[in-house]
């Protein structure tokens, strides 16, 4: 019986990195297709682009970071949740903000939703399947 649960559990956490891994790569292929219409959006000029992405990155630094840390307090399963959770709620908050300045805070969030999934994922499939 024991083994049937750890199988079941294993299976969540496949399911939930293979969700993991769709909100990791979705924000970065969205901002370049939307780009434009975001600059036209909010009046910005073109190398405002780098901004929000410098925002992201940050974002992405902190939590790749400690991304060991949070995965030996809270477990893979944990982090993975809330960091979707987090790249999640900044793509919504990126079709709500009413400025560009809330635009730009939103990519610190939703870097670091990205760094803790890329770093936990990595970490969890090669601890448990390389």
């Amino acid at each position: 019986m024991k083994s049937s649960s750890f199988n079941k559990s294993r299976v969540g956490l496949i399911i939930l990195a293979f969700l993991a891994f769709i909100a990791l790569g979705l924000p970065d292929s969205l901002l370049g297709v939307a780009w434009p219409s975001i600059r036209s959006g909010f009046s910005q000029p073109l190398d405002a682009l780098g901004m929000l992405l410098f925002a992201s990155m940050a974002g992405y630094l902190v939590s790749s970071s400690t991304s060991g840390w949070m995965v030996s307090t809270m477990g893979v399963g944990k982090v993975l949740a809330i960091s979707c959770a987090l790249t999640g709620a900044a793509l919504i908050g990126y079709t709500l903000v009413p400025s560009w300045g809330f635009m730009v805070a939103l990519g610190i969030f939703a870097g670091l939703g990205a760094g803790a999934i890329d770093a936990g994922l990595n970490t969890y499939v090669a601890a448990n399947f390389g």
